[in-house]
Parts: C-alpha cells; structure tokens; sequence
C-alpha cells in the first residue's frame, strides 16, 4: 500500500499531466529573472491577470510563477490546472561572480499556502555554487515530498568546465548528465534544455530513469513552426511536454499558439498541420 504521502504526490502530479502523460506548463518567471523588459514586445502582458487568464482559457495545462505573482494571480489558475510555484530565482541586476547562483526567495510553507500543485527549484549543474544549489534543492524535496507535494528540478547545466569539457551548453551529454543528476537527487519532472535532435534527446529521456523531461522553452522564435518542431522532436523523442514563456507571452496572441502546441503534445500532430489548424500560418 502507498504512504499517504505518495497518493498526494500522485494526485498532484494528474492535475499537470493528461492521460497521455505530457503536459504543456506556461512559464511566467521572466519579470524577476530577465527583467519587465522580456514584456516590451507585448506589454500588456506583465499584467500577471491578464496573461494567465488568456493561457488558461486557451487550455494550458499548469502554469508556473514565483511566490509573489501566484500570489497576485493564481486565483486566475483554474482547479482542474496545475500550479506549480518555483523557490528558487535570481535577478539579471547580479553582479556577473553571482549569476550562476540560484537564491531562495520563498519556502514549502509558502508554497502550500498559495494552493501550489507542484514546488520547483533550480540548480546550475556545474556552476561553482552547485553545492549550494545542490543543499536547497535537497531541502525543498524532503520537506515538499513529505507533505505529498511533487518536486520539480530545473537541471540547467551552466559553468566554466562545461564549456572546457563539453563545448556548448546544449551538448546533448552536458544536459543527459543534468537530467540524471536531477533523477538522482529526488526530482519528480525535469525541466531542461533542448539538445538539437529526437535521438540526442531521447537519450536525455533515457538518462532520467523515467522521471519526466519537458523541455525548457527557452527564446521566442519568429517563425512558430520552427518551435513547434522543436516541440514535435521533444514528444518524438519520449519527453514529457514543455514549460514555455517567451513563446507564448511574447506574441500579440497567444492562444493561437498554444493551441497548436497542445495539438502536437497531446495529439501528436505535425508541426505545419497543427500551425495551419490554428491559423498561424
């Protein structure tokens, strides 16, 4: 018989993903990370109100914020959704030593208290301070898992001997070790990078031991159809979906676009179809 916390963990992680097992998470931490300026192309849209509400109508299946926003905007967050609140950030004002740090900005407790389905933290695989993001993710899980909460890593690989040993930060074997690294460490989804191809992500895939990938959304790109292939490639490739800001938020209509993006997760259409079927193209 399951622990009781284990039947909570897997309620929580139903409201993300459908029966399929893939989701589609809108991301909003761009205002704390980046700054209000990744809002300039649609401005309207750092209203968190106004943004959240437009994905959740158009069917997204969680959505992600930092304590502050799910705090101003989760009662936009319908139940049958999951919200999932993230702990851990750092702002782009840091001094250039400091950016490959994650602080903590809030805790389980608050977490819990805002309704979250979900708690997610970063750590920088490779980075100088990954021991320190290394202890704060551990802290969150235990505590997160033994409330019944799902934990999420964002397993991003980021620092100086990645470059030296590996090239490019994308190099499929960096990010195959960060999703095992986030397996190992007790994450329940990894949130990661995309490694150029189906088979260089499929053994990322392989690499988490089961534990589900979605893909890091990363850029807006100016054609969809090129990120909706890159979507297409991820469910190809056995990942789990994708947690996508920019590409959504940053274009003057956006649902549009993520109903595309839910008809090649969830249905498995091509990219073009899918882009035609909702008229972006």
């Amino acid at each position: 018989m399951d622990a009781y916390q284990s039947v909570g963990i897997q309620r929580r992680m139903r409201r993300f993903f459908r029966r399929d097992g893939r989701a589609l998470i809108f991301a909003m931490d761009h205002g704390f990370e980046h700054g209000p300026t990744d809002f300039e192309p649609v401005w309207e849209h750092i209203k968190p109100h106004t943004i959240v509400r437009k994905v959740v109508r158009a069917g997204i299946d969680g959505v992600m914020m930092l304590p502050g926003m799910a705090r101003l905007a989760a009662d936009e967050v319908k139940g049958d959704r999951g919200l999932m609140v993230k702990l851990t950030s750092k702002t782009s004002l840091r001094p250039k030593d400091g950016k490959l740090l994650q602080s903590q900005l809030g805790y389980v407790e608050d977490a819990v208290k805002l309704g979250a389905d979900a708690i997610a933290a970063t750590v920088y695989w490779g980075s100088p301070a990954e021991d320190v993001m290394m202890r704060q993710f551990a802290e969150i899980a235990g505590y997160a898992h033994d409330l019944g909460f799902p934990v999420v890593q964002f397993a991003y690989p980021r620092g100086p001997y990645i470059t030296e040993k590996y090239g490019r930060k994308e190099d499929y074997r960096v990010v195959m070790y960060g999703a095992r690294a986030a397996a190992e460490s007790g994450a329940d989804m990894i949130k990661t990078y995309w490694t150029g191809s189906r088979e260089t992500f499929a053994k990322v895939v392989d690499a988490a031991a089961g534990v589900p990938v979605l893909l890091s959304g990363g850029a807006k790109t100016e054609n969809p159809v090129d990120f909706l292939k890159v979507v297409y490639g991820v469910v190809e490739a056995g990942g789990a979906g994708a947690v996508v800001g920019r590409n959504i938020f940053q274009r003057e209509n956006p649902e549009p676009m993520i109903r595309a993006l839910l008809r090649v997760i969830h249905r498995n259409e091509e990219p073009e179809e899918a882009a035609k079927a909702e008229g972006i193209i």
